[in-house]
């Protein structure tokens, strides 16, 4: 057999593995499989991928250097990981986080809180052009105030999840957006300026769905509980130059600083702004973690105390029931998100026997085989981006391989690249969040501390989206077509 000749009952064989697997680990584990049992199971459905690649001759060192460059491509966002959970452990240190809380459940009405979860979400994502450091950032603090609020944990996820993805799809200085065109051969202002025909109605659906929710919805909450407000101010020193740590970093990102930098600046910022505003606090968790009952602060307590926020388990009680036994300032620093890293380690590594066996192209392939039409060849491009999330386990994967696949195609059917471009951020960028052992499921869930599969019916921008792409193409509504390598100005 020739290498690589393989059929597509073979290139499937690891998948049908892979979802036994992660059904197995799903009915024993539950919400817990993606601490462990995940990530063995994508272990073993590369197993079976290599035992196929051993079957068709391919060599075992060709296996190894596709996964050894998809590890090393995940490299930046592991980092970026390791990043947040320090800056989370310095954000509760230093008293950031619990004055979010404090300010925001002075001003976010818990009826509307949903939606403008949704809008703040989307503003901040827009501004720097990443759902991943909105959720780090002001999504931590959002999911902080809906539990104050008695909101559902998962609602709120799913409102900072929608309204993340909505910026970062919407937003110039996004990876993804850029990714996208370049891969269809596009530009990125045409590719957003088209995006808004599918992307505007998503969200706005969105919108009103959280709006019926948070009308019909019950909470616990308050507008202005003042036992939990009390409880924040004797525990931390609540003052609104804490402000300026959170603003320094999302400044830094919006001048396109490198996000390694900007949040590393973050950490080492929350870290001060603690030694300067929780020296009580510092000085009771120092004598805590010694067994001491030093009466004043030193350089060593406070370097103690901000090495063990950013690297370990932080966990400060207030003494109010609602706030301490929901954890709210809890934070595990990096070592938090070491589960996480290895499930994407793992995902690379069944992504890359997959690749390197031909299963990814073989299957995208054979969704190109039963395209038609406009509408098919749309359906095929969001179903193939979708599925490569959940195969290949990466965003930029989903967006590469189906947009090198199906290029020629759509120029052959005469339909311009910004048709391919739209479709691939509809189907692969927003639909990546909701795998959970996707980069950017796996992700989500660790930062705002909820399972994917909890946050996933809420998600509704992520959801309808990849849906919209295909009404809108089925409708024929501004269809984009080429006339001699030129756009033709009708739709159909």
């Amino acid at each position: 057999m020739s290498k690589r000749k393989i059929t597509l009952f073979e290139a499937l064989i690891p998948i049908f593995f892979l979802i036994a697997f992660l059904a197995i680990n799903y009915r024993v584990f539950g919400d817990e499989a993606s601490s462990g049992a995940n990530q063995f199971g994508l272990i073993l459905g590369a197993a079976i991928a290599m035992i196929i690649a051993g079957i068709h001759k391919v060599p075992f060192s060709e296996v190894m250097e596709k996964v050894s460059q998809n590890i090393k491509d995940t490299v930046p966002a592991i980092l970026i990981l390791l990043l947040v959970g320090a800056l989370a452990g310095t954000w509760l240190l230093s008293g950031i986080i619990p004055a979010m809380i404090y300010y925001g459940l002075q001003i976010l009405n818990p009826s509307l809180f949903l939606v403008s979860s949704v809008i703040i979400s989307a503003l901040v994502a827009t501004a720097t052009g990443s759902s991943w450091t909105t959720s780090a950032t002001i999504g931590i603090a959002l999911i902080g105030i809906g539990n104050s609020l008695g909101v559902d944990t998962a609602m709120t996820a799913g409102a900072v999840v929608s309204g993340g993805y909505f910026g970062d799809k919407m937003s110039p200085m996004s990876d993804t957006t850029n990714l996208a065109p370049a891969v269809a051969g596009t530009d990125i202002i045409t590719h957003i300026k088209y995006m808004v025909i599918t992307t505007v109605p998503s969200i706005i659906i969105t919108l009103i769905i959280f709006l019926i929710i948070g009308f019909t919805t019950k909470t616990q909450g308050t507008v202005n509980p003042d036992d939990i407000l009390t409880a924040i101010t004797n525990r931390f020193a609540i003052t609104p130059w804490l402000f300026v740590v959170p603003a320094v970093v999302l400044g830094l990102i919006i001048k396109k600083t490198p996000p390694f930098v900007a949040l590393l600046i973050g950490v080492l910022l929350g870290a001060l702004f603690a030694a300067i505003f929780q020296q009580d606090l510092i000085l009771e968790l120092s004598n805590k973690m010694n067994g001491t009952s030093a009466t004043s602060l030193t350089i060593k307590d406070i370097y103690h105390v901000s090495m063990q926020s950013i690297s370990n388990d932080t966990n400060i009680l207030t003494g109010n029931a609602i706030l301490d036994d929901r954890a709210l300032f809890s934070s595990s620093g990096m070592t938090g998100m070491l589960s996480t890293i290895q499930l994407i380690i793992c995902a690379m590594i069944f992504g890359g026997s997959m690749q390197a066996i031909g299963a990814l192209r073989k299957i995208t392939k054979a969704l190109l085989s039963m395209v038609s039409g406009p509408a098919s060849l749309v359906g095929a491009t969001v179903a193939s981006a979708f599925g490569m999330n959940v195969l290949a386990s990466d965003q930029y994967l989903a967006i590469v391989i189906p947009g090198k696949m199906f290029s020629e195609a759509y120029k052959e059917k005469g339909l311009a690249p910004q048709n391919l471009s739209r479709s691939l951020e509809d189907g692969g960028t927003v639909t990546s969040v909701l795998i959970p052992w996707n980069t950017c499921g796996a992700y989500q869930s660790k930062v705002l501390t909820v399972d994917v599969f909890d946050y996933l019916p809420y998600a509704f921008f992520n959801l309808i989206s990849p849906f919209m792409s295909i009404a809108v193409a089925a409708l024929g509504y501004k269809i984009k077509y080429l006339v001699e390598g030129s756009e033709k100005r009708k739709t159909v």
